[in-house]
């Protein structure tokens, strides 16, 4: 309780005017376009977004989570980052964690929100301001509980078929001297009943990586599959909890990062935003 206390007492100090006032439902796909019905703010840097990413265990919401905290100057905070540094700590939660983990399993409620109250909390004092939010909430109760604090601006859900999802997660591999994330998977799926097919080329790491790379501890076949099996029952009463709110951006990845990025960046009308940026730097 004294967790929800600290989350709530965050929030309303640092709570910032939304980004988007009146967002509506928009589902994007390879094929879309800036068409799609967001409403945009010129200057993106008189104003901090609070964001969520949602999506399946290694669909990438930590990898275009991080470019957009980049390009829009917030913080990216993951839920599995802040769970992964408690595993390593030997703090007090830190058997109790493993033992989830490595079953595949969802970390309790109270668990994440005391992890993330720590963050929120670290942040503030370093003068942060606005998110985006990564790997939380993923329960119909942590939603209210967010949504009962603060504004969220917008839900990116990103959507990968199963298959490749589970070649992702396969793939994964972590630089163990510098912590670098990095994918050693090569995924060509054939498009079939409508879908189109995917290609996603593997992120190798650099030379001075290649001999440190070490595997996550659930990243084996069978605790994928329970991963994105959990996840799959609770996502939809999820994804329905902010669709309901005219909140949800739906986002299936046409391929790798070459192939998303641009167009994830048409559909939140952020393109011209990062050619600015480039053009400046």
């Amino acid at each position: 309780m004294a967790a929800v206390t600290r989350l709530v007492k965050h929030s309303r100090l640092s709570a910032v005017p939304s980004f988007w006032k009146a967002m509506t439902t928009a589902t994007a796909s390879s094929s879309a376009s800036a068409s799609a019905s967001l409403s945009s703010r010129s200057d993106l840097s008189s104003r901090s977004v609070q964001w969520v990413f949602l999506g399946c265990p290694g669909v990438g919401k930590g990898t275009y989570a991080s470019r957009l905290s980049h390009l829009l100057g917030v913080p990216h905070i993951a839920t599995g980052d802040l769970v992964r540094h408690e595993l390593s700590s030997n703090g007090p939660l830190s058997h109790q964690l493993a033992e989830i983990v490595n079953q595949g399993k969802l970390v309790s409620d109270e668990i994440i929100i005391s992890l993330l109250s720590k963050r929120l909390e670290a942040g503030e004092a370093r003068g942060e301001s606005g998110f985006i939010l990564d790997g939380f909430p993923r329960t119909i109760r942590q939603a209210e509980i967010l949504d009962g604090v603060t504004d969220i601006d917008l839900v990116v859900n990103l959507k990968l078929p199963e298959q490749a999802l589970i070649e992702k997660c396969l793939g994964r591999r972590i630089c163990g001297q510098c912590g670098k994330n990095f994918n050693v998977a090569s995924i060509n799926i054939e498009g079939e009943n409508g879908m189109p097919g995917i290609s996603m080329a593997p992120l190798m790491p650099p030379s001075q990586c290649a001999s440190k790379l070490i595997t996550r501890a659930d990243d084996t076949e069978a605790v994928v599959k329970e991963r994105l099996l959990v996840y799959s029952e609770k996502s939809q009463p999820l994804e329905e909890f902010y669709r309901n709110r005219g909140k949800l951006l739906e986002f299936d990845l046409p391929g790798g990062i070459p192939e998303s990025w641009p167009k994830l960046l048409e559909v939140l009308n952020l393109d011209e935003h990062e050619e600015k940026l480039s053009a400046a730097a």
